[in-house]
């Protein structure tokens, strides 16, 4: 008698290889056996129509103040994830003095847009060193695996101060004592160490983040300690990643190929396609291979499934939020009251007749661009073509971009979501994405799940990879089932040595999904205030998945919690092998 038996599914195991109709086992929390499975169940879920794969390994989140307060880490939860990795980008909560504790908790809020009164109210604090961190974390109950990086941010001001914080030069006493403090966390079953160096990473002060512009010298020792004791990844998002214009882009993968050559340890890193520059990402995955095929190098670029893009709506952010009459007497409105004040002819046109009363940051590298706004549908499209944008719906209208906008924007209740891609589509499609998908040795991440709150909804990536990539993309070539399963479940999973998940196979973790693959779908992006102190966040849920199972247990069945908390802290081990997938 085993404990679970899925019965009659697709099975598509995470290794790429062909799918085939089966059964698969599990007792004690592991697979025991895949394929005809006569023995029965305690509990027997029935698969037949649906594929059953692998629980989805997420690399690039920052649940790191969530994880505190959140059990089932939503929305990630909704996607077939069950295991997550934080600590991205050098922004996290460990180590930290306790006066430094707002510092760091605006030091996310500018980065990764969390906001600083939901962390302040949420984040339980009961540590200060990483170790401490760790077991607090592994303290708490949740629904599915998580571990963490230590975040150079942090490292930096915990040790130099507001000389760290600032960005001054580490002297060597600085960085022997932050080497020390990663060798502590690494011992202690930290997956890796981050760090950011994109001048687009601003603290909530408007300050680049601590690390952005780290010495060879200070990110050599940093990334050694990973070589010395033979474990963990180091990650980041070089310069350059945001699209910022730099001297030699290339600058990045020059000092990467040799430190990982030398530490003998990945190094995986963000890499999107920028519309200054849309073919240089092809140049830094050809560095990249070259790199580790001749130099003993192993680089990983680190990209994301669908375009990287921010969700604008009147709950998030629209092209008419800076704009004096709507900062005065609109924003602070309950919705439906807002969308009703915006209908009043007089109030329409003086808000289209202003300029913004403040100015973008980001705006000379992400400027207003009606050609790249795109109606969200009951359906969300990731590959939206130049007709459906509001720039071509405004010229068959022979209207003015943004009078359209603004109008609908407004239209029935003002729930009305678009997609605007920053990085990802510069030439209207994903064949680039396609093209990056396909080298063995890019990685999927990016999704930011926990992150960007009330921009962007990535978490929801895994469920597009599979709807798009491998069922519906009508406007170039999709890509295989078993090969973009493989692709966010024993691939990631391999790259942070997390060699006990991802493959359903005998010995495995149980972490399994079975899924609808037919009717597999997402719903639209939702604005929602379920944060603490009522922080607002967009969500994105999605219909399909039958079941989801982590170490044996059911956790969801169609998209609803069962109340089972199977989820551990992941630790890393030593692997003097490297890490390679």
């Amino acid at each position: 008698m085993y404990d679970v038996v899925v019965r009659s599914g697709t099975v598509v195991d995470g290794t790429g290889d062909a799918a085939r109709t089966g059964d698969v086992a599990i007792s004690d929390g592991r697979i025991v056996a895949v394929g005809r499975v006569s023995g029965r169940g305690r509990r027997e879920i029935d698969a037949d129509g649906c594929i059953v794969t692998p629980g989805f390994v997420d690399i690039h989140t920052h649940f790191d103040g969530q994880v505190t307060w959140d059990p089932l880490l939503t929305p990630s939860c909704w996607h077939g994830v069950t295991t997550v990795v934080m600590g991205n980008c050098g922004v996290g909560f460990a180590p930290v003095t306790e006066p430094n504790r707002e510092w760091l908790i605006g030091l996310m809020e500018g980065v990764e847009d969390i906001p600083g009164a939901s962390l302040s109210e949420g984040i339980r604090w009961a540590w200060e060193s990483f170790p401490e961190y760790l077991e607090a974390v592994a303290g708490l109950s949740r629904v599915m695996d998580v571990g963490a990086q230590v975040p150079h941010g942090a490292v930096r001001a915990y040790v130099m101060g507001e000389r760290g914080a600032a960005n001054e030069p580490a002297t060597p006493e600085d960085i022997a004592a932050m080497t020390a403090i990663v060798r502590e966390a690494m011992h202690a079953g930290a997956l890796g160490f981050s760090t950011s160096r994109t001048t687009t990473h601003l603290a909530i002060s408007g300050e680049p983040v601590p690390g952005t512009f780290a010495a060879e010298d200070e990110l050599f020792a940093l990334g050694g300690v990973l070589g010395e004791l033979g474990t963990g990844v180091f990650q980041l998002v070089p310069a350059g990643a945001g699209g910022e214009p730099m001297e030699d882009q290339f600058r990045e993968v020059k000092w990467m190929r040799r430190l990982s050559a030398q530490v003998g340890r990945p190094i995986t890193f963000g890499l999107f396609q920028n519309d200054h520059e849309p073919h240089l990402w092809r140049e830094i995955v050809d560095m990249a291979r070259r790199a580790n095929e001749t130099e003993g190098a192993q680089l990983y670029p680190q990209i994301a499934g669908r375009p990287f893009s921010v969700i604008v709506g009147l709950e998030s952010t629209h092209p008419f939020k800076r704009r004096p009459t709507y900062q005065e007497q609109l924003a602070h409105l309950p919705l439906a009251e807002r969308v009703a004040r915006m209908r009043d002819p007089e109030i329409r046109r003086r808000i289209l007749a202003e300029a913004p009363a403040t100015v973008n940051p980001r705006a000379h590298l992400f400027p207003e661009d009606y050609e790249k706004y795109f109606p969200f549908g009951r359906q969300p499209d990731y590959e939206p073509g130049r007709e459906d944008s509001v720039a071509a719906i405004a010229a068959r209208a022979g209207r003015d971009c943004e009078e359209v906008m603004y109008d609908l924007l407004v239209a029935g209740d003002g729930t009305q979501t678009f997609l605007r891609p920053l990085l990802g589509y510069s030439e209207f499609s994903l064949d680039p994405i396609h093209q990056m998908l396909r080298e063995p040795h890019c990685v999927v991440g990016l999704s930011d799940a926990g992150a960007h709150c009330r921009l962007i909804c990535d978490a929801s990536t895994p469920t597009s990879q599979l709807t798009h990539w491998a069922r519906d993309r009508s406007r170039g070539e999709r890509l295989g089932l078993e090969f973009v399963v493989h692709k966010q479940t024993w691939q990631t999973a391999a790259l942070y040595g997390l060699r006990d998940r991802g493959l359903l196979r005998p010995g495995f973790k149980a972490d399994v999904n079975v899924i609808d693959f037919d009717n597999l779908a997402l719903r639209p992006p939702q604005f929602v205030h379920d944060l603490p102190a009522g922080g607002g966040r967009l969500i994105q849920r999605a219909d399909g998945y039958r079941a989801t199972l982590v170490s044996g247990e059911v956790t969801f069945v169609d998209g609803e919690h069962t109340g089972a908390r199977p989820g551990r802290l992941v630790r890393g081990a030593r692997d003097t092998a490297g890490a390679r997938p």
